[in-house]
């Protein structure tokens, strides 16, 4: 018997969850590329491989686990590439994605290493995520004093819309954000590139620097800011899979992606409320096809992913620092909230924030890996004076 297709609301569900994952931050995703100096080849192969990481691997976990598995790339992965120091070879990046993939495999594979992960103290690393995200949100104002017509649209859009319409407020500033421009006559011309998605493998090299100064703390933000809240929203939603297949396929997914310039694909949290409620289908035990569907949608974005990358490059770099600007800010609240939960680790997080957003660079490695050590340094400080007679 051939089962009736999934009613409109799942489309319509699959539909708008990919278009806020994709449209709310695909500027940061070429800003971060840039900044690693990937050529317009390199940019449109990230985020065609992205794009396909991120449906293959969530159609067969919704298939397989009659669960709707929603995926996302990593913002705050993206956020941390983008503050990289000038000159990081793009080869060395593409090493240090997969070393994030393979600590994400581990974790799902080995129990032990989960039990560890867990007691990672969540307020460094969300003091970490803060730090790295509160200069880009610092240049949306930054902007305001070569374009304060921009920055006055895109506020003024972001605010109204949080409170009438908070599911679709970051679309509203990308429509807003990248139209205006096109009316001023500010649009480049397109750089020359593919129109549709295409994948253009990097031989990768494995710097030890690199890889503790970008693979360590992304492999950190995208399990402590997407992976876990993509499990609360799972079991918000009454589904409660194992955590495992989860965290290895969303690693092996990005570990298969990175030499086309995946940086890492993970469990979604925004998206994954859109596609896993009732609204999305009434029947909880069908509800897994809105997964799927969502995945369809993801297949379709890769398919013109080049052509969307080349439009963001032909914007104007203040365009896209004020959309990258607004997009985090709900990321950076958030990651100041819960750095500030636990009020006996509120020194720590402190130092770790102040020492991620200074951009610091010491002996070739970054302000996010000497948060974390200042901050995991400021607690063990502490659990040694208190056990001290």
């Amino acid at each position: 018997m051939i089962r009736a297709l999934p009613p409109l609301q799942s489309w319509t569900s699959a539909f708008v969850g990919a278009m806020i994952g994709f449209g709310a931050t695909v500027a940061l995703i070429v800003q971060a590329t840039q900044a690693l100096g990937a050529s317009v080849a390199q940019a449109g192969s990230a985020v065609t491989a992205l794009c396909l990481g991120i449906a293959g691997a969530g159609a067969i976990l919704s298939f397989r686990l009659r669960i709707p598995i929603v995926l996302a790339w990593s913002t705050p992965g993206a956020a941390l590439l983008a503050t990289t120091a000038p000159g990081t070879p793009w080869s060395a990046a593409i090493g240090a994605f997969m070393v994030a993939a393979l600590l994400t495999i581990c974790l799902g594979v080995v129990p032990a290493l989960g039990k560890l992960a867990e007691r990672i103290p969540a307020s460094v690393a969300s003091a970490m995520l803060a730090g790295v995200l509160l200069p880009f949100c610092l240049g949306l104002f930054k902007v305001a004093g070569t374009d304060p017509l921009l920055v006055a649209a895109v506020l003024v859009v972001f605010l109204a819309a949080r409170q009438r319409l908070p599911l679709y407020a970051l679309l509203l500033v990308l429509a807003v954000g990248a139209g205006l421009p096109i009316l001023r006559g500010d649009l480049a011309a397109l750089p020359p590139g593919a129109t549709f998605g295409h994948l253009t493998p990097t031989l990768p090299t494995f710097e030890p620097s690199i890889i503790l100064g970008i693979g360590v703390p992304l492999f950190l933000v995208t399990l402590v800011a997407q992976n876990l809240p993509g499990l609360v929203v799972l079991r918000t939603a009454d589904y409660r899979p194992a955590p495992r297949p989860l965290l290895g396929g969303v690693g092996l997914a990005s570990l298969v992606m990175a030499p086309f310039g995946a940086h890492a694909v993970n469990l979604a949290a925004i998206s994954a409320a859109i596609c896993t409620g009732e609204d999305a289908h009434p029947d909880r035990n069908r509800r897994w096809t809105v997964g799927v569907l969502y995945a369809g949608f993801y297949v379709l974005l890769a398919a013109f992913s080049p052509l969307l990358v080349r439009f963001f490059l032909a914007l104007p770099h203040s365009v896209i620092a004020a959309l990258t600007g607004v997009a985090l800010i709900p990321a950076l609240v958030g990651s100041i909230e819960t750095s500030l939960r636990t009020v006996d680790e509120r020194d720590a997080a402190i130092v770790t924030f102040l020492t991620a957003a200074s951009g610091l660079t010491l002996l070739h490695l970054g302000a996010a890996f000497w948060g974390l050590v200042l901050g995991f340094a400021a607690l063990a400080i502490k659990a040694a004076l208190r056990r001290s007679p």
